[in-house]
């Protein structure tokens, strides 16, 4: 029996979505704390000497990723970025719980108020979607070709 192309559609759709609301709400919380946002990075261990140019940088990226998944070329790209970036922000998370006396949180909106164990929790579930989304986007473009 022939794997339906509908749902795989709908899943890779509804994934690119969380996707852009995600970089895209990120962003923006971040821009419109901006003086909050700077505060907290430059306070950030291992990554406080690279603070005025993050402040301006992760906006952006986050701004990028999302732009990439409204273009059907890019979507495959803009998952395995996505997982790439989702996987340095566990990571640091990580590095910061285990290698540092001083914790700062430099997430903005509703992401900045996670304890530290629902923001890997959240981050895990989001490089789960990038997988998944990379997978249903190759089987889909294998189902169509």
């Amino acid at each position: 029996m022939a794997t339906p192309k509908i749902p795989l559609q709908i899943i890779v759709k509804t994934i690119c979505f969380l996707f852009i609301l995600l970089w895209v709400y990120a962003a923006t919380s971040k821009l419109l704390m901006y003086d909050e946002f700077q505060i907290q990075l430059s306070k950030s261990p291992f990554v406080s000497k690279y603070s005025s140019q993050l402040v301006w940088i992760i906006p952006l990226t986050e701004y990028v990723l999302a732009g990439l998944f409204l273009f059907q070329k890019y979507i495959l790209n803009a998952f395995y970025l996505s997982l790439s970036m989702m996987a340095l922000f566990t990571l640091y998370i990580l590095f910061v719980l285990n290698f540092s006396e001083s914790i700062p949180c430099s997430c903005g909106g509703i992401i900045g108020q996670l304890s530290w164990n629902e923001h890997l929790f959240f981050n895990v579930a989001f490089i789960l979607l990038a997988f998944l989304g990379i997978v249903f986007l190759k089987r889909q473009k294998h189902i169509q070709s």
